[in-house]
């Protein structure tokens, strides 16, 4: 399994509707296209003591040919939509993917 990680920052008067946008639109969106090897992901949120927000998502994939497929043959590059730009104040330009070595099922007691 290949986790995908992507961190965006704004403000927090623009926190709601980044929010909104990745939830209702961005991440349903990807889902609707029904991409082999692609498991969903997670969009956390958390606001720092520097007067921004900071969103993430945590995308996950059987392999990085499937996240080839998902975002092209530059698949470290960050998908990020126009409508998210305009809400947000920076953001990694490319994502971070990381082979998953254990999972919360295979550390629980048998």
């Amino acid at each position: 399994m290949i986790v995908r990680i992507w961190r965006g920052w704004t403000t927090p008067e623009n926190a709601d509707a980044y929010e909104s946008i990745v939830s209702t639109r961005v991440l349903p969106a990807i889902a609707e296209r029904q991409l082999p090897g692609y498991h969903g992901a997670y969009l956390l949120r958390r606001p720092l003591a520097e007067g921004e927000v900071e969103f993430s998502t945590v995308m996950l994939f059987d392999s990085l040919d499937a996240v080839r497929e998902f975002i092209g043959p530059d698949y470290e590059v960050a998908h990020v939509p126009d409508e998210a730009r305009a809400v947000l104040a920076r953001f990694d330009e490319r994502s971070a993917h990381y082979d998953t070595l254990l999972t919360p099922e295979a550390t629980r007691p048998a």
